[in-house]
């Protein structure tokens, strides 16, 4: 067997963000008696994920984008609310929703019983921990490595090295890791000079030159790879 060791992302790769995302800020909006409209969460989707961008590119802590995502969505439709207290009841709420992918729980118990296998996220500790921690895959995973816990995020290699300190004999020629983004997973595995795992069910193109070990659009797929 090529690998021993198997590192998986969590959202939107096992969990399903997306729908936690979503009905964790409704949950808040109507908290501080804000209205819920489409508008307002695709927006706060799109502050978000550029924050968590601007994170990985180390162009703002996590500090500050906890609260600014919210400072941002309030100055867009001019709501009237302080976005301190609303950072701490999102991520209050988000730490309750445990979605999972459909078939997300049977491949981690495959896997499971041919690799060792961990969860290695960017993220809130006490959100992830807490999505994790109620999640029904949590029995499958050695440990989960988080970002906010490591001192720094995927893909920079020093968050990697780190969890490389964690794993008892770990192997890069052994070891693959599985996640949907590219410019944290993906870059990151190559970076630090591990196989890689594009889950990409939506069909994204990648760029050019980017040598990607393997792409798959399904769970089905992994199985292929990893389990025969």
């Amino acid at each position: 067997m090529k690998y021993d060791t198997i590192l998986f992302d969590a959202d939107d790769t096992l969990l399903d963000f997306k729908r936690a995302e979503h009905d964790a800020l409704k949950m808040t909006l109507i908290g501080f008696s804000l209205p819920t409209e489409r508008e307002i969460t695709d927006t706060y989707s799109r502050i978000n994920d550029g924050y968590w961008k601007a994170l990985e590119r180390g162009e703002v802590t996590k500090d500050q984008l906890k609260v600014r995502r919210f400072g941002d969505l309030c100055s867009h439709f001019g709501f009237d609310r302080d976005p301190v207290s609303m950072a701490r009841a999102y991520e209050s709420n988000l730490a309750t929703m445990t979605y999972l992918l459909d078939g997300a729980e049977e491949l981690c118990r495959d896997l499971s019983e041919k690799y060792r296998i961990y969860i290695v996220t960017n993220g809130i500790k006490s959100v992830q921990e807490g999505r994790l921690g109620g999640a029904a895959i949590k029995k499958y995973f050695i440990e989960a490595f988080v970002s906010e816990e490591m001192g720094c995020e995927k893909p920079r290699r020093e968050y990697f090295e780190a969890v490389s300190r964690r794993i008892p004999d770990f192997d890069k020629a052994k070891t693959v890791i599985i996640g949907d983004s590219l410019s944290s997973d993906i870059k990151g595995g190559i970076n630090f000079g591990i196989d890689t795992c594009w889950f990409n069910p939506s069909g994204k193109n990648a760029p050019d030159g980017m040598n990607i070990t393997y792409t798959v659009s399904s769970f089905d797929e992994i199985r292929e790879i990893f389990l025969g």
